[in-house]
């Protein structure tokens, strides 16, 4: 699964579908700071693919950094703790340039160079937090089978794609590595961080998700689901963590052509590895081809959905609004 590289100054600790973890290499125990590397791997239904998504990696950092920092107040909102300390922001930027004069630049290696981020260590909490505006994907089948989404009842009559009256909290458990991520009510979130926390995530998972969907939809993008993980600093703060609000971890639609497609495809054609999932469902099913190594993804699919990682870039971090 991993292409983890050997960084000089840091210790290789794990690695997930898409992200590698080192720690700085003279502190084993307890290190006060982490590297996180952003690869380009891509993944789908559980399985990471072949090839990877070219410039995947810097894409999603530059994204998140551009987050993160319209999440601290720079938009004259209040700000929302997050695990990147200002002095701390080390990646380089779109325009190659540091983000920081900080001293601690050289502490991210070259070759990872504008898709690494030094972050505070937290001890991070079992839970996604998935927060949903708009009912599609897996929501929308439980909906049209049971009239609810992770449980929660939703009005009768919606349809794939709509609006929901208000954004919903659905948590789901995050499970060990190789296994399942799993949708749980808010009540077995409550057993397994305590009703005061369950609380505090929620919350704040519905506060970020608004302010960031009005940014987007200045954009003229929507904001349509979302997941946030979150941990607790060395102070017991709940501190927004790991990516936020990218192409990997939320369903972005043109607001224009949600409003005026007639068809499912149209209103909700997104900015992110869609493409891949439905190529991969196209050509591919487990339970007929066994549990070996899916299809080599090919030239054609890898191109559009890096252009559609390209795109949301653009869109979110431009400085003209929606046109």
């Amino acid at each position: 699964m991993t292409d983890a590289l050997d960084l000089p100054g840091w210790t290789h600790v794990y690695s997930g579908k898409v992200r590698d973890l080192y720690r700085p290499a003279d502190t084993p125990d307890a290190p006060d700071r982490m590297l996180v590397v952003a690869s380009d791997r891509v993944s789908a239904f559980d399985h990471v693919l072949s090839p990877g998504i070219p410039d995947k990696g810097v894409l999603l950092t530059t994204l998140s950094l551009w987050w993160f920092d319209q999440l601290a107040g720079a938009d004259g909102g209040p700000r929302i703790p997050n695990h990147l300390a200002p002095s701390h922001v080390l990646t380089l930027g779109p325009d190659g340039e540091a983000n920081t004069a900080d001293d601690l630049v050289d502490l991210i290696p070259p070759a990872v160079a504008g898709r690494a981020m030094v972050v505070r260590s937290l001890d991070m909490l079992p839970i996604e937090c998935v927060v949903r505006g708009y009912l599609t994907g897996s929501g929308w089948k439980e909906y049209r089978a049971e009239g609810t989404v992770c449980g929660i009842s939703l009005p009768s009559g919606l349809e794939d794609g709509d609006r929901l009256p208000e954004p919903i909290f659905t948590p789901a458990y995050k499970a060990p590595m190789g296994e399942h991520d799993e949708n749980i009510s808010f009540a077995r979130a409550e057993e397994l961080v305590g009703a005061e926390r369950a609380a505090e995530l929620r919350d704040r998972s519905l506060e970020t998700y608004r302010r960031a969907a009005a940014t987007a939809e200045a954009k003229g993008l929507i904001l349509a689901d979302t997941k946030f993980e979150f941990g607790l600093d060395a102070d017991g703060t709940l501190t927004l963590a790991d990516e936020v609000l990218t192409s990997d971890s939320s369903r972005y639609w043109d607001a224009t052509a949600w409003a005026s497609g007639t068809t499912p495809a149209e209103r909700m054609a997104s900015f992110d590895k869609q493409i891949v999932r439905d190529w991969l469902a196209a050509h591919w099913d487990p339970s007929r081809d066994g549990e070996g190594t899916p299809p080599e993804l090919p030239a054609e699919i890898v191109e559009r959905t890096a252009a559609k990682y390209r795109e949301l870039l653009e869109k979110l971090t431009s400085d003209t609004g929606a046109r």
